[in-house]
């Protein structure tokens, strides 16, 4: 590392040239003299007092503090919910400018429950604060993606059969076909494709399998319905009118649906979560709630209060 001293004189430089000696002063634009009268220029500069003499208001010089001010202006202001895959449903007031989610905050107007329990509010967490982020994320996924020898193969068979159904029984029927894109699976090799290539791909396996083997050998999944009620609503439908088998997300708790009745005499997670409060012992059971249902957690926190045994 190289010391600046300015006591010492200036260098020669490779051509011969001397380099000047770094200016006096660290941190000053030039010197003490050029400082001071920028100083006095600064405290001379007209500005409107107030009446009081307590502020003095001057024109210019703040600038820059116009894109933290621009940070939190709106338009309008719409209530909304985020899908984090929990079954919070929180409600959330949404500050939109021109079209663009500039910020969100709590909605604070949920109704009063009664003097002897606790109150909903406040409702959210941090992820459902951060959920404009995940909206204009860069890493968000627009656009369908592929797999890369799937799609390689679809357009050529496309350039051979006019009907999609055809191209697409002839990737499938060929064994050799079928193993060399499917031995590609978990190896990543997704490229963005278009949505032409993408609608035409599922369309025609649904009707080759349909034509083949029948519509029942079609199945769907659904998502979680607090999840989103349009995508669950529109895909189970076509699914179903298609003659397809139509699963549901709650397949995924294996025994669960079963065995809750059985057991506990109801379906799980019947009563809301703030009759938790009312419990006298709670049994969490692989459940993390202050993560898994943060919005509700506190129904949890406060019910310990009273004696409740969790």
């Amino acid at each position: 590392m190289t010391s600046l001293d300015s006591s010492r004189p200036a260098s020669p430089s490779p051509g011969g040239r001397r380099d000047p000696a770094p200016a006096r002063g660290s941190g000053k634009l030039d010197g003490p003299t050029s400082d001071a009268l920028l100083k006095a220029g600064r405290f001379f500069r007209r500005g409107e007092a107030s009446d009081d003499l307590r502020t003095v208001t001057m024109e210019g010089g703040r600038s820059s503090d116009v894109f933290y001010r621009d940070r939190w202006s709106h338009d309008k202001v719409v209530r909304s919910t985020h899908g984090v895959n929990c079954t919070g449903s929180c409600s959330w007031k949404v500050y939109v400018k021109e079209g663009i989610i500039t910020w969100e905050a709590q909605q604070t107007d949920y109704p009063d429950i009664g003097d002897d329990m606790p109150g909903y509010e406040p409702r959210g967490c941090p992820r459902g604060a951060a959920f404009s982020w995940y909206t204009y994320s860069p890493t968000r996924v627009r656009y369908p993606y592929i797999r890369g020898r799937l799609l390689e193969l679809w357009r050529a068979a496309r350039a051979e059969h006019p009907d999609p159904v055809d191209a697409w029984g002839s990737i499938v029927s060929d064994s050799t076909k079928t193993a060399w894109y499917k031995r590609a699976r978990g190896k990543g090799g997704l490229v963005r494709a278009r949505w032409e290539d993408a609608l035409e791909i599922a369309a025609a396996a649904h009707v080759y399998t349909a034509k083949t083997v029948g519509p029942d050998r079609v199945a769907g999944f659904s998502p979680i319905p607090a999840m989103s009620m349009a995508s669950f609503g529109a895909g189970s439908r076509f699914v179903e009118l298609f003659g397809g088998s139509m699963l549901s997300f709650y397949d995924w708790y294996a025994d669960l649906p079963v065995a809750s009745p059985q057991v506990f005499g109801d379906q799980t997670d019947v009563p809301e979560s703030a009759d938790w409060f009312n419990s006298s012992y709670l049994v969490m059971w692989g459940s993390n709630v202050p993560v898994t249902r943060t919005p509700d957690a506190h129904f949890m926190t406060e019910a310990r209060y009273k004696g409740q045994k969790v």
